[in-house]
């Protein structure tokens, strides 16, 4: 099931939440939840909602080994177990396919190469599993005792399929007790629905234009038409990975649970670091926590830990090497601005800074989109205008022009959604001291996000595919 869906929006929500707040208690109310997540995750996959169970009995299971052998081996051995499954279960069903390509590439072999079907949403939860052991074992937070709640944890649908990665402590507080005010449902509904509109309005739409030039062969591509696609990629991604963010935290504020933000409008960072405090912060932060500190052969090597962490966040976008190339070749921008320092970028002009970081994150994006190596040189070629000597590529193009113009409202627009024109709005309006303005802030909200809800109710109806593009990583 996806969240842009008119059988989600307006049968399986209402009915959850009508179910959810007939419920009397706490625990009923988290057996309501539990019951429509596993629903949600069943209902296209029946079969992969066993591993998700097992994950959570085996981690549920981890965190008491740990409380009850704490100070011994016992406890470092039932962590040391739980990750490696955790891990191991990730690299079958995600990785064993380009494991065994590779080998078989490198080797001359000719070993059968696995076609495990991807299991919806496995990065997300066994990162959520991973976090919530390793912080049982260094005490950050207390081992849930019930299976029943943490399975709550684990599952609950708002975040289980594309994240973010929430960490158990974030919620651990919510799950034993957490209340549902009208304000929260009213804030949750219009976050919501602002998420539902950055996919269906601007992300769908998007896709449409990348999808007509980098969706076949690019060598014939102009110039001008690579940047225009790699551009409106750019926000495409960032449109569809928010809009899921912003749905899955206003669902999430629906039933009493306060995630934490996972963007916050990157695209006006003015250096690479800062792109990445602001993109997909939940998947940054793990990595930073969890693996940019362990020591390495007994020492805290900070520059193989940084290159092992972009390493790690490239792959485990995907199994294909231009998700490596990706994290690396942001690794690599991290590691110059940090040998650079931040008093000699301060000195940059401002102008400069914005320039080189959105060139290097456009660029990145292009790597990210090109799975087929062959098409990835290609890109570089054409993107540095290269191949308008190596194949004859041309500069410029009629039905590049052509495109532009009948999208130019579409790519503006998504150009000043991407920035923080909206929380300008909201701090103006609905925290001014006059009423009168925060009335007008508060109807205009309401009835802006009707009028997103109607269109993306209308353009859902012949609409067939809406999965968001981070459901396969």
């Amino acid at each position: 099931m996806v969240f842009a869906d008119l059988f989600f929006i307006y049968v399986f929500l209402p009915l959850c939440l009508i179910s959810y707040m007939l419920a009397r208690s706490l625990t009923a109310k988290n057996v309501v939840l539990v019951v429509f997540s596993l629903v949600f995750y069943a209902w296209g996959e029946p079969l992969w909602i066993f591993l998700l169970l097992f994950s959570s009995f085996l981690n549920w299971g981890v965190g008491l080994l740990i409380e009850k052998g704490r100070g011994t081996g016992q406890a470092k051995a039932a962590l040391a177990a739980g990750i490696l499954i955790d891990i191991a279960l990730l690299i079958v069903f995600k990785y064993s396919g380009f494991i065994v390509e590779n080998i078989n590439a490198a080797s001359g072999l000719a070993l059968p190469v696995p076609q495990l079907r991807l299991p919806i949403g496995i990065s997300f939860y066994t990162f959520q599993a991973v976090s919530y052991v390793l912080d049982c074992y260094w005490e950050n937070v207390t081992p849930q005792r019930r299976y029943g709640r943490f399975l709550l944890y684990l599952s609950l649908f708002p975040q289980l399929i594309a994240g973010p990665i929430v960490r158990y402590s974030v919620v651990e507080e919510e799950i034993d007790n957490r209340t549902v005010t009208v304000n929260d449902l009213c804030e949750g509904a219009l976050r919501a629905i602002v998420g539902l509109a950055k996919k269906v309005i601007l992300a769908n739409n998007l896709w449409v234009i990348v999808d007509a030039f980098f969706g076949k062969d690019i060598t014939g591509l102009s110039v001008l038409g690579t940047w225009y696609t790699v551009i409106a990629y750019s926000l495409y991604v960032y449109f569809d990975f928010s809009g899921y963010s912003d749905i899955a935290i206003g669902l999430g504020r629906m039933f009493g649970f306060h995630f934490d933000e996972n963007f916050r409008h990157p695209f006006v960072c003015k250096t690479i670091a800062e792109f990445w405090q602001r993109w997909h912060i939940s998947l940054g932060s793990f990595f930073r926590d969890y693996l940019l500190y362990v020591p390495i052969f007994g020492k805290n090597r900070k520059y193989v830990s940084l290159f092992l962490v972009w390493f790690s966040t490239g792959l485990w976008h995907g199994a294909a090497w231009n998700y490596i190339i990706w994290g690396l070749y942001f690794g690599c921008f991290i590691f110059f601005e940090q040998k650079l320092g931040k008093k000699r970028i301060k000195k940059w002009p401002v102008w400069w800074k914005h320039i080189y970081s959105k060139l290097v994150i456009i660029i990145g994006f292009g790597i990210f989109y090109f799975e087929d190596l062959g098409q990835l040189g290609q890109f570089f070629l054409h993107i540095s205008g290269a191949a308008v000597f190596t194949n004859g590529a041309p500069f410029f193009d009629p039905v590049t022009w052509a495109s532009f113009l009948n999208n130019m409202f579409l790519v503006g627009v998504s150009i000043l959604c991407s920035l923080p024109l909206l929380p300008k709005l909201k701090s103006f309006f609905l925290e001014s001291p006059q009423d009168g303005l925060y009335t007008v802030g508060r109807v205009g909200s309401v009835v802006a996000c009707l009028g997103m809800l109607a269109v993306a109710s209308i353009l859902l109806v012949d609409s067939t595919n809406n999965v968001f593009l981070y459901w396969r990583f």
